[in-house]
């Protein structure tokens, strides 16, 4: 490393850590050293603290220990006279800098300056105090692993954390989107002579939050301490690796978190030492201006920085100068993409699934209370199906007034050699996630409960009719080529055509539904394994049958199925059955056989059917998390939404730590939440019965359901016996509420 990079490493550290202990000292006389420290909506105390030291600060005085920590990994600064290696130097005093930042941080939010207000800015879907104008603080470990299953199935990539403010406007814009259409999740801090990014966005219109895969941490060079909290976190949570694993933390990192950091505008001291700190997880920096270049050594894949300068990169114009600062990025840090060239006149990615179209910006919608839509997707034979066609059977919306609705049926013809009807639901699931990708369109729903509503700026582009065609045909001969070779649009929007389809629609949901509920796990020879997540959990596996579908909720067995027809190779493999050991508990011969191969010897036998003993390990994207509460007999079960206390003394994110990182845990499961419904669920146990608390959220989101589950168990009034955060975080009040509403669980056997 270059000795100006190293000075202005160790410099810019030394002051932070001299900066945090004047902090920590003022707050100590000002709060007293047994004032709570917390970041919000996390179980990992301060992350970056907690992960590369193993200290759990939970209160103002443990973070002098943080502190003198910090202060025993600093360095005088290289003399001019004496050339030396300073790589190691100036590395730790990367890390140093991150943890005087993490105080920094974690004594504002005793402040109440966390998260900071940034006017005009307004965030959705995050955590985000309600009131507008705040940034979003540290991603919840919920919304990490909400993301869990796009990181693992590659869907999202990444993360690139911008610090600074680009050349103009403009520029800001199309780095953004150019990493949005790539699906890289993008962190926005710092800023250049007070001016930040995040401004450049906001004046722009640009609509930030966890559901656009945008995320504000802050102006200042300190809020980047979030994401490399986030990427400490991810080896915590999937990677099943413990606090003070300092090592093996930043090797997850390199090999299994793709990220970069892109530095725009000038670079100060602690610019870059913050940047030395992101180097040591492995991720290189990418920056606009004249810096002395930084070459491979191993601690990233690659170059660890890189200077380009942004009016030297070619390019007719600035916008065209953006776009190859983006893939330069892409390449240094080596970020695999899975991209689909969707023919529309707006940008496409996954990073758009999240926009909502808000009334005052909707040009029409279809569905919703106004409007009928519906979605139906068939297989008819190779012959009847001309590939590519996309057919408009009835009026376009141009002559309807701006805010209108009309009815639309959305009808797919598939046709493929190894294409078969038992995959005709996968496919006809994948339209919503298909047709939300499309900037400025919002898809809610499914089958005939769609609601679609279409932007005025998607209009003003030329979005059109035809372009939901063209997006489906496009992404399925992109994700299921395999089986896919023919596939043919067609858009009803004549009401009567549309009432017509809409029947034969239903006929086929209908068929489908009662098909797949006589289903069974003894019906069939095989289940399949799911490893997906091992790109982040490498020791875990989830084994899906016809009764059990995966943790994340995202694949059930048809859907592993398809996905082995895909892919022959790829991670849902069949598993035969094999020979039944116990059939009570679920256990099969080979099925423990390839469990313990594909964990690496970790797991040796599995139980289907049971919490109780050697139940299946999960990655950390579960929906929910089921756990045994001994003194009620019975299992509580806390959805992946719910950040309220339990009767186990814990939150999801601290429960989550127990469940997650492919470790097998007896009394405790991460489950997918349509699983509950299943006459499996925990069978061996006791089935549904022992559910004795329940999130609020679960019983208000699945309430039709739960509601036919409680009949099928002959007892009508069975969920609302089953408490929930509002009646019970405590053992004691959980007790008192189901002695009251007399629950079955009280006068079963003994659950272990």
């Amino acid at each position: 490393m270059s000795r100006y990079i190293s000075t202005a490493v160790i410099r810019g550290a030394n002051a932070i850590v001299k900066e945090a202990e004047g902090m920590l000292a003022q707050a100590i006389a000002e709060y007293g050293p047994d004032t709570p420290v917390a970041f919000t909506n996390t179980a990992y105390y301060l992350p970056v603290t907690f992960g590369l030291t193993g200290m759990q600060v939970e209160n103002l005085g443990d973070m002098a220990e943080v502190l003198q920590y910090a202060r025993s990994m600093l360095y005088a600064l290289p003399k001019e006279q004496t050339w030396l290696p300073y790589l190691g130097e100036a590395l730790d005093s990367g890390i140093a800098t991150l943890l005087a930042e993490e105080v920094i941080m974690g004594i504002r939010f005793v402040r109440g300056e966390q998260p900071e207000k940034i006017p005009g800015l307004e965030l959705v879907g995050t955590s985000a105090p309600a009131e507008s104008g705040y940034a979003n603080g540290p991603i919840d470990d919920i919304q990490l692993r909400a993301w869990g299953i796009q990181l693992v199935d590659g869907r999202m990539p990444g993360f690139a954390a911008i610090a600074g403010a680009a050349k103009s406007n403009e520029v800001a814009v199309e780095i953004v989107r150019q990493l949005q259409q790539r699906n890289i999740l993008v962190f926005l801090c710092g800023n250049v002579n007070g001016r930040s990014i995040i401004h450049q966005l906001i004046e722009e219109g640009v609509e930030m939050g966890y559901d656009t895969y945008i995320v504000p941490f802050g102006t200042d060079t300190i809020s980047a301490i979030y994401p490399l909290g986030f990427a400490t976190r991810s080896a915590l949570t999937f990677g099943g690796k413990k606090g003070g694993q300092a090592r093996e933390i930043l090797l997850y990192n390199k090999y299994r978190v793709f990220a970069f950091v892109l530095a725009l505008g000038e670079v100060d001291d602690l610019k870059y030492a913050t940047a030395a700190g992101a180097i040591s997880y492995g991720f290189p920096t990418i920056a606009d201006t004249i810096i002395p270049q930084v070459l491979p050594t191993g601690i990233t894949q690659y170059e660890h920085v890189i200077s380009m300068p942004f009016d030297d990169i070619e390019g007719k114009d600035d916008i065209e100068r953006a776009k190859r600062m983006v893939q330069k990025a892409i390449e240094v840090r080596g970020v695999k993409l899975k991209i689909t060239d969707v023919p529309i006149p707006v940008p496409y990615g996954s990073a758009f699934e999240g926009e909502r179209v808000r009334r005052a910006d909707m040009r029409i919608e279809f569905g919703g209370k106004n409007a009928r839509c519906f979605e139906y997707l068939y297989m008819v034979d190779l012959e009847d199906v001309e590939d590519g066609k996309v057919e408009i059977v009835g009026p376009g919306f141009e002559e309807i007034e701006d805010g209108g609705y009309m009815d639309m049926g959305i009808v797919v013809e598939v046709a493929g050699r190894k294409m078969q009807t038992d995959f005709e639901p996968v496919l006809e699931r994948q339209m919503h996630y298909f047709i939300n990708g499309a900037s400025g369109i919002q898809h809610i729903g499914q089958r005939d409960i769609t609601w679609i509503r279409l932007s005025k700026a998607a209009y003003e582009k030329g979005f059109n009719l035809e372009h939901f065609g063209k997006i489906l045909h496009a992404r399925f001969h992109a994700d299921f080529g395999a089986i896919v070779d023919k596939v043919q649009v067609t858009l009803y929007t004549k009401p009567e055509l549309v009432e017509e389809w809409l029947e034969k629609a239903r006929e086929a949901y209908d068929y489908r539904n009662r098909r797949l509920a006589d289903l069974t796990d003894e019906a069939v020879e095989e289940f399949y394994s799911c490893t997906l997540c091992q790109s982040f959990a490498p020791n875990h596996v989830c084994v899906v049958s016809p009764e059990r579908l995966g943790l994340c909720g995202a694949y059930n067995w048809l859907d592993c199925k398809a996905s082995f027809q895909i892919n022959p190779t790829g991670p849902n493999q069949p598993i035969l059955k094999g020979r039944c050991l116990d059939p009570i508990k679920g256990y099969y011969d080979r099925v423990n056989e390839f469990v313990q191969q594909a964990s690496h010897g970790s797991v040796e036998e599995v139980s289907m059917y049971s919490i109780i003993e050697n139940p299946m390990t999960a990655c950390g994207c579960f929906e929910c998390i089921a756990m045994l509460i001994p003194e009620a007999n019975g299992v509580m079960v806390v959805s992946r939404e719910d950040p309220s206390m339990t009767p186990a003394g814990m939150t999801f994110s601290t429960l989550a730590g127990v469940a997650g990182g492919g470790l097998q845990t007896p009394g405790v499961m991460g489950v997918g939440k349509y699983y509950l419904l299943s006459k499996k669920f925990i069978s061996a146990d006791g089935g549904f019965k022992r559910i004795v608390w329940m999130s609020s959220v679960l019983k208000e989101m699945m309430a039709d359901e739960l509601k036919e589950i409680a009949i099928r168990e002959g007892d009508p009034d069975l969920i609302d016996k089953i408490a929930d955060e509002r009646y019970a975080t405590t053992v004691e009040e959980l007790l008192g509420y189901l002695e009251e509403k007399e629950h079955p669980a009280l006068a079963m056997d003994a659950i272990f």
